[in-house]
């Protein structure tokens, strides 16, 4: 499916705000899986848009879940306490 946003840009793909909870985690888990194929082998119109998509359902992933379990190794501060080991 091709939609149009008030930008006059093509979007493929339903926009995320429409997928409901179940949906938009396929859709990420889908973008994510593909993404180094995409960027190893795609053109780059279609890294462009993969970047495109990807930024819009993980954008609206973090709207919906503003505060989401952050683990502390995924921090800078986390990340310089494993390198003191």
């Amino acid at each position: 499916m091709i939609e149009h946003d008030e930008r006059g840009t093509t979007m493929t793909g339903v926009d995320p705000s429409r997928l409901d909870d179940q949906q938009l985690m396929k859709e990420l888990e889908t973008i994510h899986r593909t993404r180094h194929d995409t960027l190893l082998y795609g053109s780059n119109d279609a890294l462009r848009a993969h970047n495109e998509r990807m930024a819009q359902l993980e954008g609206e992933y973090l709207r919906r879940n503003p505060r989401r379990t952050v683990a502390a190794g995924r921090t800078r501060e986390g990340a310089r306490d494993r390198g003191a080991c």
